[in-house]
């Protein structure tokens, strides 16, 4: 990698040479503008507004506008005189833990690298001190023409830095957030947390960027002069209205995506929304089972017949039953009378029978 900047980061007294470079690149297309009638590239060329004429590098200067409208020239010879001591120096200011630092005030990043030798031994101090901590270091330095802050942290074996932008350069979201009166239901919560879980954990390393992918196979489609293929662009949905049953859908359709859906045989199961039971008829109240056959439907009806007249069969004793029960009370106690006197009688008939046949033996 080519370094773009010498210096040396001061820690306390302790002086450690090196080399900063950028640890990203950008991968995005660029594109030229041309003449499409004969594709003649068109470029841009800096013009004096008061003579009309080209002006090369060499003749351009920075200037300052102020409020009024007067243009005040800057050159490069006067920004080298100011006294910046970060302009060769990552200034140390101090330690925080990597939590205190905002992500929004994350810039560019780069890779510091010791600078010779005798740079090594220090900068390896540095390195295992913050490792060791927890902490990163917050530093000031100057790149480009202008003073910037900084935050040094281990990457790996590697002492990286990223650039940050100053406090008052982060805009506060005043008018940004929802209305306070929003509410979220504990069931939207739950719903929201399945889904999250079923995404589960981003894989970093299988992300990349399919609209360059699909921008270099169009070059190449055109460069051989092949055929493009237009794909038909998805229609935009229409804006949600039931939370909770999108929040439903989506927690569906990523466990379908991850495969959670499939049954041991290897078909899809069925999926139920909440709160719908599993069983039960089928839409229309029709019925699952097949027709009856004509056989089985004769053997049903012979069945029903043979039931039939075994049931006329027991209502007959139960209406004597009945009509045994349904007799008026009074006839009850007649009868019982009646039976006592017959056997009070038999009993009396058997007394004098006795008492005749013991005087004839006397």
């Amino acid at each position: 990698m080519r370094s773009i900047w010498n210096g040396s980061i001061s820690f306390g007294l302790v002086s450690i040479p090196v080399k900063l470079m950028n640890a990203t690149e950008n991968h995005a297309i660029s594109f030229r503008q041309i003449h499409l009638e004969d594709g003649g590239r068109i470029r841009y060329r800096k013009v004096c507004e008061l003579d009309e004429e080209e002006v090369p590098a060499s003749e351009t200067v920075k200037a300052y506008e102020d409020a009024d409208g007067t243009v005040i020239p800057v050159t490069d010879e006067d920004l080298a005189s100011l006294p910046l001591p970060t302009a060769k120096t990552i200034e140390i200011e101090g330690f925080v833990p990597a939590s205190a630092i905002d992500p929004l005030q994350l810039d560019s990043a780069y890779y510091l690298e010791a600078n010779g030798v005798p740079a090594a031994k220090p900068y390896a101090l540095l390195r295992e001190a913050l490792r060791r901590s927890g902490k990163v270091a917050v530093a000031k330095y100057a790149l480009r023409g202008r003073e910037r802050l900084g935050m040094l942290r281990v990457s790996d074996d590697v002492i990286a830095m990223h650039a940050l932008l100053w406090p008052d350069e982060i805009r506060a979201p005043e008018g940004v957030a929802p209305d306070a009166d929003v509410k979220v239901r504990d069931a939207e919560l739950d719903l929201a947390d399945a889904l999250m879980n079923t995404l589960g954990d981003a894989d970093m390393d299988t992300l990349h960027d399919d609209y360059r992918e699909a921008v270099e196979e169009l070059v190449a489609a055109k460069a051989a002069g092949e055929p493009v293929a237009e794909e038909e662009a998805e229609k935009p949905e229409g804006k949600v209205i039931d939370l909770m049953a999108a929040l439903e859908n989506s927690v569906r359709a990523a466990k379908e995506a991850q495969g959670e859906s499939h049954g041991e045989d290897g078909e899809v199961a069925d999926v139920h929304p909440i709160g719908s039971g599993r069983g039960g008829k089928k839409p229309g109240g029709s019925a699952s089972k097949r027709a009856p056959s004509k056989k089985a439907a004769e053997k049903g009806a012979a069945e029903k017949g043979t039931a039939g007249k075994k049931a006329a069969a027991k209502k007959t004793p139960a209406k004597k039953t009945a009509t045994k029960e349904a007799a008026p009370k009074e006839t009850r106690p007649k009868k019982t009378a009646a039976k006592k006197t017959t056997t009070a009688k038999k009993t009396a008939a058997k007394k004098t029978s006795g008492g005749t046949r013991k005087r004839t033996s006397a």
